[in-house]
């Protein structure tokens, strides 16, 4: 079956923006018309480029303001153009304008990667919800990333949800240890190094990390932490970084910094499911992480440390318990690579690609 798939997103940076050109260049590598609509910014328009998958301008905002409906009318006059058999909408920004200037006229897929209402709190985060709520009735497929994300939103009650658990490329990932990377930032190979790849925001907690450093270096003294990424919050943290903490540019390959770590650090305060932390396993290092949904669910092999969010002294022991046993929590790289083997990208793609089929084709 060949299907012309729209897909539309934003944002263009980060885990999402990953997921998106992944799944369209999969799908074209099945043969169907896989395009994307996006904003100009950020790594995926790069990316498609890259992967020749083609790219339709969709100027957008991350969140909602007075030009939301301007982005709804781009999005109408997009599908009147590309006539897709599947509208495939990612994350909450597409998933608002998208639905409204769809409304299941076209099979529509919506993927939150991560709730809206997660970053809200109060009345916001109530009318988030109660518009997910409402959105349904235009939603064919509402495609969760993972097991505790499909639960936050039963509890919201968003309807039925489909589960189609991140996965990781094990080849892409498979780890290297030249230690060029250590070598490159002057960092010993028996320093113990903790890595905190993403965004500077406060979803992923970076802030809460400084605030357990302190803690960690006096178990650990030699221990080094380097944040790698862009983000609102880059300023703020760089003023409150303590002794032995690098902020280094977000990178378009962030595979050397995983081999520069002994251990890698994600404090997320909310997650769909974490990429990042897949990327980990896959090259072998352990990760240390918030006990939130979309972490918690893959920290669960010895390789692999929950601590609750927001708590800076849990934080702080999990991490020095790690770094201060290198041996053992170098010897965890196998456990690592054998965890990483039931997130396998392929069984991803495979899933989306079925799922793409059927919304595409309804019926008995």
């Amino acid at each position: 079956m060949s299907l012309r798939v729209l897909h539309v997103a934003q944002p263009t940076t980060g885990g999402v923006a990953r997921y998106v050109a992944t799944a369209a260049a999969d799908q074209r590598r099945r043969g169907w018309d896989a395009v994307v609509a996006c904003p100009d910014g950020g790594t995926l328009p790069g990316t498609l480029r890259h992967w020749g998958v083609p790219r339709l301008p969709w100027p957008a905002a991350r969140s909602p303001g007075p030009g939301t409906v301007a982005e709804i009318a781009r999005v109408r006059r997009i599908v009147a153009a590309t006539r897709p058999d599947v509208v495939h909408l990612h994350s909450a920004k597409a998933g608002l304008a998208g639905r409204l200037a769809v409304r299941d006229r076209r099979p529509t897929a919506f993927q939150p990667h991560g709730w809206s209402w997660l970053a809200a709190t109060g009345a916001v985060a109530e009318a988030a919800r109660r518009w997910e709520r409402v959105a349904t009735r235009w939603t064919g497929a509402l495609v969760c990333v993972g097991d505790g994300e499909a639960a936050q939103g039963r509890a919201a009650g968003v309807g039925a949800v489909t589960v189609v658990r991140n996965g990781v490329d094990l080849a892409e990932f498979a780890p290297t240890d030249d230690g060029t990377t250590r070598a490159r930032i002057g960092i010993a190979p028996e320093v113990p190094v903790a890595v905190c790849p993403g965004r500077l925001t406060r979803q992923k907690g970076q802030d809460v990390l400084l605030a357990a450093w302190p803690a960690v270096r006096a178990r650990c003294p030699d221990a080094r932490l380097v944040l790698v990424g862009d983000g609102e919050l880059g300023p703020a943290l760089r003023a409150a970084r303590p002794e032995g903490v690098d902020l280094v540019p977000a990178v378009a390959d962030v595979r050397p910094w995983y081999a520069a770590a002994d251990v890698v650090v994600l404090p997320s305060r909310w997650e769909g499911l974490s990429l990042t932390a897949l990327e980990a396993f896959a090259s072998g290092r352990p990760v240390v992480g918030s006990d939130v949904p979309g972490l918690a669910e893959v920290l669960t092999a010895g390789c692999a440390t929950g601590v609750p969010p927001e708590d800076p002294s849990a934080l702080a022991a999990a991490l020095a318990d790690r770094l201060a046993d290198l041996p053992g929590t170098r010897a965890a790289r196998a456990a690592a690579l054998v965890h990483a083997r039931r997130f396998d990208l392929r069984e991803t793609l495979d899933r989306l690609a079925e799922l793409t089929e059927r919304l595409a084709r309804p019926g008995p």
